[in-house]
C-alpha cells in the first residue's frame, strides 16, 4: 500500500450524521453496495443527477475513501468485506457547490483553487498554466506518474455555474468553458481509473460532455434508483431510537415520495433536521429554492395545479440546454416533481410525474403566492388573508372564503393586469385558490376525476370535503349548478360526514369574484 496516499486522512464518511459530529451519534445508512456495483459495471464514466441536498456529496466522499483504500472507515458496512483494499488510487475530487459563479473568471478561479489544493495535498507542483483545464490535465498526468496507478476523478455539482446563470447571456459562454474543462476527462482517458460526475440537472451531451460520448447516465437506471436518499426501511431501522414518539404516517406524508424508478425515498436532509427538531417544517425547500426556476414559472404563466398530473416522454426527462429550457424537465430534475409511474406503450416509454410530498407542495405554493400572485400586497395584509382562508376551512364557513379571496383579488395592482391578459382565463383565478390552499397545507386534488367529468378542485379536511367549480362570468353554465347536475359529490358521499359544494364565477372586467354560491349536502 502506498504510504503517501495512506497518510492523507479524511473525516469519517459513508454515514448519516445526526445531531452532532460525535462517534456515538453516527447513524449508519449503508449505500456502499452501490460502490461495488459501479466498480464492477465495466464502465469508466458515470453521471448521476439528483436534487440538491440529496446525499450526492456524501456518496462522492464515500467513493473517495473507497478508492483510497481507507478501510477503517468502512467497519460494519457492506464494502468492508467486498472490496480490494490492497489497491489504492489517487483521487481528484472537485465540487462547484459552494458560492455563486457568474463569470468565466469566477469559474477559472474556483476550479484552479480546487486543483491547486489537491496538488498540495498530494505534494505535487503544477505547471504555471493560465487556464484551469490545462491545470486539470497536468494534475491527472502527474498523479498517474507519481503513484503508478490510474486516477479517480469525482466532480460534484458540475452544473451549478450554469444553473446560477441559466436565464442570463453568460450561460452560453459558461457552457463552452465547462465543455472545455470536462473534455480533459476524455483526452486523458488512458490515465483514468474511474470518473463519477453529479449534478442537479443533465445538460445535453452535445453541449457539456461533447467528448464523453461513453458516459453512463444512471439517473433513471432502476439498478441505482436508491443510490441516494433514505427508504422507509432505512428510516425505521436506522433511526428507530429517535422515532419513539413520532407519527410515521405524518412523517411519510411530509417528507417521503421521491422516486427514481426504485423505492420511494426521503430526502436525507429533511429526515436529519426533522429528527433533531421534531417539528414539521419545510427544511429542504427553505435551503434555497432557485430563483431562476420560479422566475420561469412566472414568466411562462405556468398553471401550477397541473403539476399534480404531468406526463413526459422519456426523451423529455433526460436533458435540456440553455437554448431550450423545458420547465417541467427542470422541475423534475430539481426535485419539485418526481416519478409516480413509468408507462411503456408500443416500446415508447413515458412517465407520470407528481409533486413528491407535502413539504414541496406547501413550500412551492407559498413561495409562488408571495412572488407571483401578490406583488402589490404587503406581507401583514397577505398574512391576514392567509389566516382568514385557513380559519374559513377549519371552521367550515365558506362565506368567509368569499370575503377573503375578494379582498385578495382587490389588492392585486391594476398595472399587473395591463402587462398580460391572464385575467381573461379562469385558470388564473383557480390557480390562486389552489396555491393558497396548498400553501396552507390542506390536502387537495386538482382536476379530480369522476364518472361524469372532472371536479376543478377537491379539498379535504378531516371528515369534510369542499368541492369547487370555477367559471368565467360569460360562461353560460352556472358553476354550482354544474356540480349538482353532474353529481360530482356522489364520489365522496360515503367517505365524508360533511360535503360543501362551492360554485365560483369571475368577472374579467372587475377582475374579481362575481358569483360565490355554496350548498351543504350533508
Amino acid at each position: 500500500m502506498n504510504e503517501n496516499l495512506k497518510n492523507i486522512k479524511r473525516l469519517p464518511i459513508g454515514r448519516a450524521v445526526f445531531k452532532s459530529f460525535t462517534v456515538e451519534n453516527f447513524c449508519y445508512v449503508d449505500k456502499t453496495q452501490y460502490i461495488k456495483q459501479l466498480n464492477d459495471d465495466g464502465s469508466k464514466y458515470f453521471f448521476l443527477a439528483r436534487p440538491r441536498r440529496f446525499g450526492k456529496s456524501l456518496f462522492l466522499d464515500t467513493l473517495r475513501a473507497a478508492y483510497r483504500a481507507e478501510k477503517e472507515l468502512f467497519n460494519g458496512l457492506f464494502l468492508e468485506n467486498n472490496w480490494d483494499w490492497k489497491s489504492q488510487y489517487p483521487v481528484v475530487s472537485i465540487s462547484f457547490g459552494a458560492g455563486n459563479i457568474h463569470t468565466i473568471k469566477g469559474f477559472e478561479e474556483s476550479a484552479s483553487f480546487s486543483l491547486e489544493r489537491i496538488a498540495d495535498e498530494y505534494a505535487i507542483k503544477l505547471g504555471d498554466f493560465e487556464f484551469a483545464a490545462t491545470k486539470f490535465r497536468d494534475l491527472i498526468i502527474k498523479l498517474h506518474a507519481k503513484y503508478k496507478n490510474p486516477v479517480v476523478v469525482l466532480i460534484d455539482e458540475y452544473d451549478k455555474p450554469l444553473l446560477d446563470n441559466i436565464t442570463k447571456p453568460e450561460a452560453k459562454i459558461l457552457r463552452e468553458e465547462l465543455a472545455s474543462f470536462y473534455s480533459i476527462l476524455k483526452d486523458e482517458e488512458k490515465y483514468l481509473k474511474f470518473v463519477f460526475i453529479t449534478g442537479v440537472s443533465k445538460f445535453s451531451k452535445t453541449s457539456i460532455f461533447s467528448k464523453l460520448n461513453n458516459i453512463i447516465d444512471i439517473s433513471l437506471n432502476a439498478k441505482y434508483g436508491d443510490i441516494c436518499g433514505y427508504t422507509q426501511e432505512n428510516l425505521e431501522l436506522t433511526f428507530a431510537d429517535y422515532l419513539q414518539d413520532v407519527d410515521l404516517k405524518k412523517v411519510k406524508t411530509w417528507y417521503d415520495g421521491y422516486n427514481f424508478l426504485g423505492k420511494n425515498l426521503y430526502n436525507p436532509f429533511d429526515v436529519l433536521l426533522f429528527l433533531n427538531e421534531k417539528k414539521y417544517k419545510n427544511y429542504w425547500f427553505e435551503t434555497g429554492t432557485p430563483t431562476f426556476l420560479l422566475e420561469l414559472i412566472k414568466e411562462r404563466k405556468f398553471h401550477v395545479p397541473i403539476l399534480e398530473n404531468i406526463k413526459l416522454r422519456f426523451s423529455q426527462m433526460g436533458e435540456f440546454d440553455v437554448e431550450n429550457i423545458e420547465l417541467t424537465t427542470l422541475l423534475f430534475q430539481t426535485g419539485y416533481l418526481t416519478i409516480s409511474r413509468e408507462i411503456e406503450i408500443l416500446d415508447d416509454i413515458s412517465y407520470e410525474l407528481k409533486i413528491p410530498n407535502k413539504e414541496v407542495r406547501k413550500g412551492l405554493n407559498d413561495f409562488l403566492m408571495r412572488m407571483f400572485y401578490a406583488e402589490g400586497i404587503e406581507e401583514p395584509r397577505r398574512n391576514e388573508i392567509y389566516f382568514k382562508i385557513q380559519n374559513a376551512i377549519i371552521n367550515k364557513r365558506p362565506e368567509d372564503l368569499k370575503l377573503a379571496f375578494k379582498a385578495f383579488f382587490a389588492g392585486i395592482p391594476h398595472d399587473w393586469y395591463r402587462k398580460n391578459n391572464i385575467a381573461e382565463f379562469e385558470g388564473f383565478y383557480s390557480a390562486i385558490f389552489y396555491s393558497f390552499f396548498a400553501a396552507l397545507g390542506f390536502d387537495l386534488i386538482a382536476e379530480d376525476t369522476t364518472n361524469k367529468g372532472k371536479i376543478d378542485l377537491s379539498l379535504f379536511f378531516e371528515s369534510t370535503i369542499f368541492i369547487f367549480e370555477f367559471k368565467m362570468k360569460n360562461n353560460q353554465k352556472n358553476a354550482l349548478l354544474q356540480i349538482k347536475e353532474k353529481k360530482y359529490h356522489e364520489k365522496y358521499n360515503l367517505q365524508y360526514n360533511e360535503l360543501f359544494l362551492i360554485g365560483i364565477e369571475f368577472d374579467e372586467n372587475e377582475k374579481n369574484i362575481s358569483v360565490f354560491e355554496y350548498e351543504k349536502i350533508q
